[in-house]
């Protein structure tokens, strides 16, 4: 007969959820994706993010992680980058199928619609694993309720590095929930700043000079009608939130909505 504690796909250890991996897909060799078991108890708003890691020597490495699967998913998706001297993404980036990741248990954050004014358009920018919130949000069918249309913008230094929102924007062709909303409702936006391509260009210079509302064929920014999201590096965080206050775009919260909020807390370099 089976163990049925240590072979449980979540076992509740207080604090923590130790889940069961149970997908792993490796994009290049600076980023990778897993899916783990999710807890039944466990909800989050789509953008929000949780605490994650690994067992340590002494005491568990935790980060902040987005989650990147929709709110209804029966499992939690995870993007990653992959530090070599990271102290957690150094082993994160070994795991298997059957190996066990620490999920917390309050997910939190703002990155998250009730933070924002009611609007028509919602624009969501990110580069790198950036990309992680708006993985769930662009499949999650009360977003494309809350707004006319969702423009999903996704900055990386290599096309390869595209892979990973490339390959969700396509999957939703076929979703069975969110497809047909998608399909007249999501513009999605990639670009390229170490190499050519169609799209080359930092998402701040695209907006700044104008030329990417020209390539969406969309109106510039404007905050009576525009509501904005973004995850990304730090200095595109601060870059993007300067360029948006100059435009008279006031910064949310969950406790006073507003016209734009940004992520600070999630996995980027170092980690």
């Amino acid at each position: 007969m089976l163990d049925t504690v240590q072979d449980a796909d979540v076992i509740d250890q207080g604090a923590f959820f130790a889940c069961k991996v149970t997908e792993v897909e490796h994009f290049t060799d600076d980023l990778f994706r897993f899916r783990t078991a999710r807890p039944a108890t466990l909800r989050f708003r789509p953008g929000e993010f949780l605490m994650i890691g690994l067992e340590g020597e002494k005491k568990p490495i935790l980060r902040a992680y987005s989650v990147a699967s929709p709110s209804w998913d029966d499992t939690l998706e995870f993007y990653s980058i992959k530090v070599e001297d990271g102290a957690l993404t150094s082993r994160l980036r070994n795991i298997q199928p059957g190996d066990r990741v620490l999920v917390g248990r309050k997910p939190t954050g703002t990155l998250v619609t009730d933070a924002l004014k009611p609007g028509k358009r919602l624009y969501m920018l990110s580069t790198g694993t950036g990309a992680a919130p708006f993985a769930s949000l662009i499949r999650e069918p009360g977003v494309y309720e809350q707004f006319d249309e969702v423009v999903f913008t996704h900055t990386c230094r290599t096309s390869p590095e595209l892979t990973y929102s490339r390959g969700l924007v396509e999957a939703l062709k076929t979703d069975p929930l969110v497809g047909e909303a998608a399909a007249g409702r999501l513009v999605y936006f990639d670009s390229v700043t170490r190499e050519d391509g169609p799209r080359k260009g930092r998402i701040t210079t695209l907006i700044e000079t104008g030329e990417l509302f020209e390539m969406i064929e969309r109106p510039v920014l404007n905050p009576e009608t525009d509501r904005v999201m973004i995850c990304g590096s730090m200095a595109m965080l601060e870059e993007l939130k300067a360029m948006l206050e100059a435009r008279g775009f006031e910064e949310g919260s969950n406790a006073k909505p507003g016209d734009f909020v940004v992520e600070k807390a999630f996995a980027g370099e170092g980690v």
